[in-house]
């Protein structure tokens, strides 16, 4: 995943919970403008347009929280407005769009070959498995795990507030192991705002950065020359 001499310059969204993040390929400038439950696909393309009009970029990349199906929005989001679904984000943005789930971009981000599972530890669970380069979306986090509950419902956000960081960290140790042998991953990268919080790691498992989300989405016009 070389870059190219003469490489699109991509902007980057990654669309979150709490905040729209945008950056351009080449540069550490993160803007950022403020999301939550009420904001529908029009308002983040304005957001997204409006925070970049000084910028100079040939297309973009678009991390969206919930599953992408052939290149387009599956289902409306948990914790944003309505209207994801039918709604064309290439037209409104007026440049080649690429979209691509939000944890499956920063998985791509922190790909480092082989077979990798990445599980980011937020609100709920966000889960990607990359073998030797190909990225397969998954939606783990709704299975079940214990007590009829989902592995998010045991490793979420609400989770770890209930439980506290002691218990909690034990659960995600299990979590990890199960999900490793199970879907036979060398590694495991854990991203997410939570994933810091963790006093130690749990074996076979190395800490992502958010920053990667940036560069998934840099890679992602680069797998698709």
């Amino acid at each position: 995943m070389t870059k190219k001499k003469n490489a699109p310059k991509i902007l980057v969204v990654d669309v979150g919970g709490t905040n729209v993040k945008i950056r351009l390929s080449g540069t550490e400038d993160v803007r950022k403008f403020p999301s939550g439950p009420t904001l529908t696909p029009q308002e983040m393309v304005d957001g997204v347009l409006e925070h970049s009009r000084d910028l100079d970029f040939d297309c973009l990349s678009v991390g969206y929280p919930g599953p992408i199906v052939r290149g387009q929005v599956a289902l409306e989001p948990a914790n944003l407005g309505r209207g994801w679904m039918d709604f064309d984000f290439e037209k409104a943005l007026g440049k080649p769009t690429r979209l691509i789930n939000d944890a499956a971009m920063q998985a791509l981000g922190s790909y480092q070959g082989g077979r990798m599972l990445f599980l980011g530890l937020g609100t709920g669970l966000g889960t990607t498995l990359i073998i030797d380069g190909t990225v397969a979306p998954l939606e783990m986090g709704h299975a079940p795990y214990r007590r009829k509950l989902t592995f998010e419902e045991w490793v979420g956000t609400r989770s770890l507030k209930r439980m506290g960081l002691k218990r909690w960290s034990r659960i995600v140790f299990d979590v990890v192991q199960r999900l490793k042998m199970v879907l036979i991953a060398d590694y495991v990268v854990l991203g997410g705002g939570n994933a810091k919080k963790l006093p130690e790691l749990p074996p076979g498992a190395i800490l992502g950065s958010n920053s990667n989300a940036f560069t998934g989405g840099e890679r992602l016009w680069e797998s698709a020359e």
